[in-house]
């Protein structure tokens, strides 16, 4: 079986580096928003363009929009958790955002994995 093609190598290796070393920093019993707090910082000082917490709202449905939690060189949405698991729904939520969006890669992360495992 082919190998699939990684969308946005480059940007797509940065940001894992950045998000493990916030997990690393922190730990993975900090709050969804601290780890945001640190995660904007690192991009921030990585001059690397980004929007944080911004509306999306869906073409078919103007009057509801959605928060993401980071657009990131307006080709990516990073969405964090910090719970114990995460869910179908949380899968579900991402790609609603993806939809909404019109970009092509999203990376979920939950910082209270043990291990950081973007997906």
């Amino acid at each position: 079986m082919p190998r699939a093609e990684i969308i946005y190598k480059e940007l797509s290796y940065r940001i894992n580096g950045l998000l493990f070393g916030v997990h690393n920093t922190l730990g993975r019993y900090a709050r969804e928003k601290q780890h945001g707090d640190a995660l904007e910082k690192a991009l921030s000082e990585h001059h690397i363009p980004h929007r944080r917490e911004f509306a999306l709202t869906h073409p078919d449905l103007p009057d509801r929009s959605n928060i993401v939690d980071f657009i990131i060189d307006e080709k990516m949405l990073v969405e964090l958790k910090a719970k114990p698991r995460l869910e179908r729904e949380d899968y579900s939520q991402t790609l609603r955002y993806l939809d909404c969006s019109g970009l092509k890669l999203a990376l979920l992360v939950n910082f209270r994995s043990s291990v950081l495992t973007p997906r």
